[in-house]
């Protein structure tokens, strides 16, 4: 099998499908093409504070206090965030907080948890 399909961007599921030019996954639904296969492999790293690679679905924890934009209430150093979805953009990091809710956050406030 020398024509292996790249798992889905999106789940990275394994049984990803083709169906004309477009990549399939069965799991969560996306569509892509087959041309974007090899774009997701280039994509910049992204790194935390102290050098740390980040990855979907990695556990941070704040550096800083950081005051939410639009809102009165401050984030505070130590807050743990769980199961981060990286993205491209103004901001690294899409989460969701306790108490807070759905947030972008920049990798250079943030700390990788090991372990």
């Amino acid at each position: 099998m020398s024509d292996l399909l790249p798992p889905c961007p999106a789940c990275a599921s394994a049984y990803s499908y083709q169906q004309d030019a477009l990549l399939i996954c069965p799991e969560c639904g996306h569509e892509w093409a087959a041309s974007e296969a090899g774009a997701g492999e280039t994509a910049a790293e992204v790194r935390d504070s102290v050098g740390n690679l980040l990855q979907d679905g990695d556990t941070v924890t704040l550096i800083k206090d950081l005051k939410l934009k639009g809102a009165s209430s401050t984030l505070k150093v130590g807050t743990k965030v769980r199961g981060i979805r990286l993205v491209e953009g103004d901001h690294d990091i899409d989460c969701r907080i306790a108490g807070v809710g759905a947030i972008g956050l920049k990798s250079q406030f943030v700390k990788k948890v090991m372990g």
